[in-house]
């Protein structure tokens, strides 16, 4: 999987442009995680209750964008990013947004080639229409990141 912030990939050549890509969320925590959060937002410090709430959102909607990307036929998001806002007092809108692309990795020994673009991407280009998944080991989360509690 290849989402990235930049207009472009070192070592991909971009061979299609798909076009916009989202993910979108709206959430809300539930009554129990506002009270526990209440009580800690009077001792200060994170309140984990709100921090969990919003890497789930996250994750989320990535997913949601990187589903669209590859129902497109798309291995790669380009110029993603998150957009947040509130609606209302209790509800949070979460989206990611990005550009879905085909690419293929430029050769190492290529003008434009990067080591970056060498080992398992060559075994992707190599099949465009199966682009990458995420891992699906138990508990992980797509992105490799995940809430600490």
């Amino acid at each position: 999987m290849l989402i990235v912030t930049t207009n472009s990939i070192p070592g991909y050549q971009i061979d299609a442009v798909l076009g916009e890509v989202m993910g979108m969320t709206v959430r809300s925590a539930n009554i129990g995680q506002n009270l526990i959060a209440g009580f800690k937002a009077l001792g200060g410090g994170e309140v984990s209750q709100y921090t969990d709430l919003v890497y789930d959102s996250r994750n989320q909607v990535m997913q949601r964008m990187w589903d669209m990307c590859v129902q497109r036929g798309g291995n790669a998001i380009i110029a993603m990013r998150f957009d947040t806002g509130d609606i209302g007092q209790t509800f949070s809108e979460v989206c990611a947004y990005g550009t879905a692309v085909v690419v293929r990795p430029i050769a190492d020994e290529a003008r434009g080639g990067t080591p970056q673009s060498i080992g398992e991407a060559h075994t992707q280009a190599a099949q465009p229409q199966q682009p990458p998944m995420p891992p699906q080991q138990p508990g992980a989360t797509p992105y490799g990141y995940a809430p600490q509690s």
